[in-house]
């Protein structure tokens, strides 16, 4: 088990400093190990005090780890003074510690100082020199430069500057971009540009948790720029999943990590019994579309298709049953996640959806079994969106739940010029879904047995 040392202060409540560095090492399979720089008194609603911990009692500590234990990477939080800095540079050489990522922390969410000007120019001088990684945001990238830092390009000049003080690379992280955040990744030769969507709101320790699991990373032997894309899907995540513990900001989960890969399995056997259910269902072949259907289910706190899991090659029809023709995996149908991760922008607890055939009869079936549904017309589709493969379901789901404020258990619309109409069902889980879809097929089933 790799070993990750983490020298930063103390929060009260949980949500950074070495708090988060722990919970994210362990999050990430390594070990944590912690020298205390200082300790806070903070909550939700911000820093109230700082008491540094004494100079002798952090060497103490540095020497009791480093002389028994082999660290593998480690990274640096909030240092508060330049004393500090110059003692845990002293104690890194002489340990000769590696995989060190530097997070410059300055000034806390709330705007409360914790690194004095002569910290800071110790950090700059001493403690960057060092470092494989100085990931500093905007405010502490102008600190550490000197430079207006507003945009992308300010943030690229600032990652030269800094990579100058004798860092291996810089990431400078964008949060506090106007926009969707942009960070930027800078090697010393190239710029690494890694975009995300803005999340809802803001949450607390971000950085902790985006540095200890690069130092992570790192310390397993994954490149840089693999460490700080795993890392930053992580941070998104644990923002995603952030948790309420008091009244002001909520705390970043680090946690919500280990959900999604407990939830893995779950997703998978949920799958396979959904779709042997329809397998086993007479006349469901009736059902499946020119195109093929497809049943998805995700991750709790799905961001991407990776996190969603669905069948290759699609779910077929073979005469009046249908077939698949592997097992379901993640990442296997696009076009399945786009909706569901649509959708679960609206409601996280539907997280699953499959595609069937359209046609009056069915629409109507589907209304006689007591589905809600609500559709949208191709017709209206800006045309930028249709120049941009694969945007059209996500702006149609979008503009469904945008205006209707609810998820539905069908979306339908009645195609276009080279799309064939669909009908996508919409459930919570694959058992949802595939009940829905056993609802509609035993109307229409009545339906032709009433006729005959």
């Amino acid at each position: 088990m790799k070993k990750i040392l983490t020298i930063a202060g103390s929060d009260t409540g949980g949500g950074a400093g070495i708090q988060a560095d722990l919970k994210t090492v362990a999050m990430l399979g390594a070990h944590g190990m912690s020298v205390i720089t200082a300790l806070t008194a903070q909550n939700s609603l911000g820093v109230q005090s700082v008491y540094p911990v004494p100079l002798p009692f952090i060497e103490m500590q540095m020497d009791a780890v480093l002389s028994d234990m082999a660290v593998d990477g480690a990274k640096t939080g909030m240092l508060w003074n330049s004393e500090v800095v110059v003692l845990v540079i002293k104690k890194l050489a002489e340990y000769q510690v590696k995989n060190l990522v530097v997070d410059p922390i300055m000034i806390a969410k709330d705007g409360s100082a914790l690194l004095n000007e002569d910290g800071r120019e110790a950090i700059r001088k001493e403690l960057i020199p060092r470092a494989v990684l100085v990931t500093p945001n905007l405010p502490e990238a102008e600190a550490l430069t000197g430079l207006e830092v507003k945009t992308v390009k300010a943030m690229k000049e600032a990652a030269r500057q800094i990579h100058s003080f004798g860092a291996e690379a810089v990431l400078v992280k964008g949060g506090h971009l106007q926009g969707d955040p942009v960070d930027v990744l800078f090697d010393g030769a190239v710029f690494t540009e890694l975009s995300s969507e803005r999340a809802a709101e803001e949450a607390h320790g971000t950085g902790c948790i985006l540095s200890a699991a690069i130092a992570t990373e790192l310390a397993k032997g994954v490149s840089l720029e693999a460490a700080v894309q795993r890392a930053r899907s992580l941070t998104i995540l644990s923002i995603k999943a952030a948790i309420a513990l008091g009244k002001g900001k909520k705390c970043a989960n680090p946690s919500a990590y280990l959900a999604n890969e407990r939830g893995k399995y779950e997703v998978i056997r949920s799958l396979r019994v959904a779709i042997n259910r329809l397998k086993g269902e007479e006349d469901i072949g009736e059902l499946i579309p020119e195109v093929s259907s497809n049943l998805g289910y995700a991750l709790p706190f799905a961001q991407n298709k990776w996190d969603v899991a669905a069948v290759p090659g699609r779910i077929i029809r073979l005469g009046k049953t249908v077939a698949t023709v592997d097992a379901p995996e993640f990442g296997a149908s696009q076009h399945i996640a786009s909706i569901i991760l649509t959708v679960m922008r609206y409601d996280p607890s539907f997280r699953s959806a499959i595609n069937v055939r359209f046609s009056p009869h069915i629409l109507q079936a589907c209304r006689e079994g007591g589905l809600h549904l609500l559709g949208f017309d191709r017709r209206e589709e800006p045309q930028e969106v249709k120049e941009r493969e694969g945007s059209s379901l996500a702006w149609g789901i979008e503009k469904v739940l945008s205006e209707a404020g609810e998820v539905p258990d069908v979306v339908y619309d009645g195609g276009g010029w080279g799309k064939e109409p669909m009908l996508r069902i919409l459930g919570k889980d694959p058992g949802d879904v595939a009940q829905k879809v056993i609802v509609i097929n035993t109307v229409l089933k009545e339906k032709r047995s009433t006729k005959t």
